[in-house]
């Protein structure tokens, strides 16, 4: 920690000190917990708002930056950066209370959010929904590999697949039957490429269950892998869900 950069932490003893005093300050209750080993640069504040970790805190090494990052149920719902250690107390007072994404950036403008972390707030069919939209997207972005848009169309097109939250691994395509990761696998496909058929594994680069000619072989034989009870995708992580 340069102590040019941050007098007050240098004064305090280390960054939780230095929120502990601003809080206090303030007149503020903040409930601190140890992150990443305790670091005298990194900090957490607690959550009594089930499904959200700590508020994580941690500085700039070349320039005097607070940044911070709140995760629940396995996605990011928040993220900034700022100057002022009173932002990051008001930050962490809101992210410990059950306010929403609207509430959370309104009480710390420094606060972003992202489309996935807006989906979430509506519930885990708009995260598998957005998700599908952008690997349609994505697909589309990549004219010169039609086997994985082919694979994006036909996996998309059958029921039990698209109410599964998708991702790609180098192209493979995993599906999870929840929204947050980690990630529980349920089936994946890899497209055809370089001379190779289509493969089904039970997750993205794993030992292969099957090869198929074709796309939509390949769709009946992920589908076959698949329990009877499986989906449609929950909030969580696998973790959290088993």
């Amino acid at each position: 920690m340069d102590p040019d950069l941050y007098p007050d932490l240098a004064a305090a003893g280390g960054l939780s000190a230095a929120l502990e005093q601003r809080a206090a300050e303030l007149g503020i209750d903040l409930m601190l917990v140890p992150y990443e080993g305790g670091s005298s640069v990194t900090a957490g504040i607690a959550s009594t708002v089930p499904g959200r970790m700590p508020l994580s805190i941690y500085i700039g090494s070349t320039s005097r930056w607070f940044s911070v990052s709140g995760w629940g149920q396995g996605i990011e719902l928040v993220t900034g950066a700022t100057t002022d250690l009173a932002d990051v107390v008001k930050a962490g007072v809101a992210w410990g209370q059950d306010r929403g994404l609207r509430e959370l950036r309104a009480a710390a403008p420094f606060l972003q959010s992202s489309d996935r972390a807006e989906a979430h707030e509506r519930g885990p069919a708009a995260v598998v929904e957005l998700q599908w939209w952008k690997m349609r997207e994505q697909a589309a972005e990549a004219p010169d590999f039609p086997e994985f848009g082919a694979l994006v169309e036909a996996t998309h097109a059958d029921p039990r697949l698209r109410r599964l939250y998708v991702y790609s691994s180098h192209w493979t395509l995993g599906f999870s039957s929840c929204t947050g990761f980690p990630f529980r696998d349920e089936v994946a496909v890899c497209p055809a490429h370089n001379g190779h058929p289509y493969r089904v594994m039970k997750y993205p680069h794993s030992d292969i269950i099957g090869e198929t000619a074709t796309v939509e072989d390949a769709v009946v034989l992920a589908v076959s892998h698949l329990s009877t009870d499986v989906g449609p995708a929950v909030a969580g992580t696998t973790e959290q869900v088993e």
